[in-house]
């Protein structure tokens, strides 16, 4: 399942019964061990928060009720290079190693304890009612209007504004040449342009007669069930019936005696 969130995979959808977010990365970091690719707990893991985006936990109460409970967002955590080369600058012995020796707790931090996400959760079942608590992180944002219509990116930005305060760029609008049309010319594309909507019809090949439908009146009138045509009956010659009644002859038992068997 994480190989093949990773590698050409537009999305994935798994279930899992973790009680929180970080009981979820543990169990599926624990199961990347357990099949022997990965030796270290921190790369196993690393592993695990590049594929969960969100987690939708769900819930079923003493009443027999279930519902969502939170959606979390999980973020990754890149790794920067937080080592300087100060200590060139230091003129004396302790101040040198006083340098060091920050790099060195910086090394050991990422090697012992370091922060490989931070989830947030961006809707709560609170009071019978769903609420808006944290705003969803930018990029998460970029790769959820990159896979939507002209429609749906401008119901989701009007989402986003209305809620969070969030205002993303706006959609370049290209003429027939395919130069970028800025300004007022852009935001009137942008109102009069439609998105086409998929239909059911079958596409036409070239030099195939179109199909079109009949009125009552333009339909031929349909025989009784009473009525069938007649049987035409093919005339069959002495040799075709010489050759049928060679065809239905039994197959005959070549070098197979009764009496021994």
């Amino acid at each position: 399942m994480i190989q093949s969130a990773q590698v050409a995979s537009k999305f994935t959808l798994f279930t899992h019964h973790a009680k929180t977010f970080p009981n979820l990365v543990t169990a599926l970091r624990n199961s990347m061990l357990r099949t022997g690719v990965f030796k270290d707990e921190q790369t196993a893991a690393e592993q695990v928060v590049q594929v969960l985006n969100f987690n939708i936990h769900l819930v079923k109460d003493f009443r027999g009720r279930r519902y969502i409970e939170r959606i979390t967002e999980c973020i990754p955590v890149e790794e920067k290079n937080e080592y300087t080369f100060d200590h060139r600058n230091e003129k004396t012995l302790e101040g040198k190693f006083d340098k060091f020796f920050d790099n060195a707790t910086i090394f050991f931090t990422k090697q012992t304890n370091r922060e490989l996400y931070k989830y947030r959760n961006i809707l709560e079942f609170v009071d019978d009612s769903y609420v808006l608590t944290n705003p969803i992180s930018d990029e998460n944002i970029r790769g959820m209007r990159e896979n939507m219509n002209d429609a749906d990116i401008e119901a989701f930005d009007q989402f986003l504004e209305r809620n969070w305060g969030i205002k993303p760029p706006k959609l370049a609008v290209y003429d027939e040449e395919g130069r970028e049309i800025k300004g007022e010319g852009a935001d009137e594309q942008r109102q009069t342009r439609r998105v086409p909507v998929a239909t059911t019809q079958r596409p036409v090949r070239e030099g195939m007669p179109r199909r079109t439908s009949r009125t009552s009146s333009e339909r031929p009138t349909q025989r009784p069930a009473t009525q069938r045509p007649p049987v035409r009956k093919r005339p069959v010659s002495s040799t075709n019936a010489t050759n049928t009644a060679v065809r239905r002859r039994p197959p005959v038992l070549k070098d197979f005696d009764l009496d021994e068997e």
